[in-house]
């Protein structure tokens, strides 16, 4: 189990719980035109409560199951965005891949740099992994800005990389290598 983690006095990351899909509705709602240019396209009822359960009990799943970490920034029951590890590699390869948002209310206050430090801490700490890839869009300047404050470093350009706003969008692929021990140690 993974302990929530305070990154201010105000704002914590924790395990997201089936509890928060009202929240995470709500705080893809009033953040989506801010969203929108980085995400896949949308179903409508993506902002109802209903479909973020839905993907919540996914994600949990895949939480139990060892493949997957959802985490949410919280602060007084508002969801102000997500983080996630995702396709947790055991063995020789010790790797998972990083994925992040930040509502519109949480963008330029240093939480996203914050959140992935903490993420990176856990990765490397509590998981056990050797590193951590990412990638962003080549137009997502703040998104690299946030990789590369952090720790990341490019190792990689991908054309036509991720299906965002109905077309096959560039990506830079980035890399934080969290330690250089034995697997598992």
């Amino acid at each position: 189990m993974i302990e929530p983690r305070q990154l201010t006095p105000q704002v914590q990351l924790r395990i997201a719980d089936l509890d928060d899909a009202p929240a995470l509705a709500d705080a893809y709602a009033r953040s989506w035109d801010h969203l929108s240019p980085w995400e896949p396209a949308r179903p409508d009822n993506w902002f109802t409560p209903e479909a973020q359960a839905d993907r919540l009990k996914t994600n949990l799943t895949r939480y139990r199951n060892s493949q997957a970490v959802p985490w949410l920034l919280i602060s007084d029951g508002r969801v102000l965005g997500g983080f996630t590890l995702n396709d947790l590699v055991p063995g020789p390869f010790r790797s998972a891949a990083l994925g992040y948002w930040l509502a519109i209310d949480a963008v330029g206050q240093g939480l996203a740099t914050l959140a992935v430090n903490a993420v990176a801490e856990i990765a490397d700490h509590e998981l056990k992994l050797h590193r951590i890839e990412a990638s962003c869009m080549t137009s997502n300047a703040p998104s690299q800005a946030v990789l590369k404050r952090t720790g990341f470093q490019q190792i990689g350009f991908a054309p036509t990389y991720l299906h965002i706003r109905g077309a096959w969008q560039d990506c830079n692929l980035y890399q934080r290598i969290l330690n250089d021990r034995e697997p598992g140690a």
